[in-house]
């Protein structure tokens, strides 16, 4: 049997919180989901969404409700990154953050609300290059999400949920560059996909070319729902943009 633990001044409470990074595809490059921060600390610094943890509640539970309250965005897969916990990380006291990362196939608007004055995506790259404010460590915690993601578009599905539930080759061939930042051969890649067979389906229909010019391309569906590993990993190709 176990001790009920009795907190002293040895042993102080630690608070817990929240923070979510998701991302999408938006106007040819990788954005993040950001909030702008109405209250101290940090008041008008951009965050990521996130809070404490109430009581009652458990981490996803409350990495939902935080992003609903403070942004809008509620139908998302959230999956666990990492939990960040260093002294001084936030002013107001000892506070340890479970971070979590997703990502969405579609340009949804948000609604700023609760805590937040404004939410909006935010490209990615240049947020890292540190010329915007960010609050507490989220910088950080940004790039460890961004390396997740890059990280299992190698060995997972996860591209196909940048996508909508049907997509063209260059749709999906779009979403490795973007976020790797990288150029990929059309035709390279096209046979690369068409041999991944845990990966992608052709439907039998076609979708015209998003400029009006040339032949309508095949479109594709995910082989099964949801993430999973992939037999036969994408190589991640090495950055080739400015």
């Amino acid at each position: 049997m176990v001790d009920r633990v009795t907190y002293t001044s040895e042993f102080p409470i630690f608070y817990v919180t929240v923070d979510i990074a998701i991302f999408t595809v938006r106007d040819d490059e990788l954005c993040v989901l950001l909030v702008r921060r109405k209250g101290e600390p940090f008041r008008g610094a951009l965050a990521l969404p996130g809070g404490f943890v109430a009581p009652e509640e458990g981490l996803m539970d409350a990495a939902r409700r935080e992003l609903g309250e403070e942004t809008g965005v509620t139908d998302v897969v959230l999956e666990q990154l990492a939990t960040y916990g260093e002294p001084g990380r936030d002013p107001r006291g000892r506070v340890v953050s479970v971070a979590h990362v997703a990502v969405l196939p579609r340009q949804v608007e948000p609604r700023a609300g609760s805590d937040a004055s404004e939410a909006l995506w935010v490209p990615v790259v240049p947020l890292l290059a540190g010329r915007r404010q960010v609050a507490f460590d989220h910088r950080r915690i940004l790039a460890d999400a961004l390396e997740r993601v890059r990280a299992k578009l190698e060995y997972t599905t996860l591209a196909t949920a940048f996508v909508a539930e049907e997509f063209t080759l260059s749709e999906l061939r779009h979403v490795y560059e973007v976020v790797w930042g990288a150029d990929f051969d059309a035709g390279n890649f096209q046979r690369k996909m068409r041999r991944t067979e845990d990966f992608i389906v052709e439907t039998g229909r076609t979708k015209p070319s998003p400029v009006g010019r040339g032949r309508p391309a095949a479109t594709f569906v995910a082989r099964s729902p949801g993430v999973h590993p992939l037999g036969s990993p994408i190589t991640r190709a090495q950055p080739q943009r400015g």
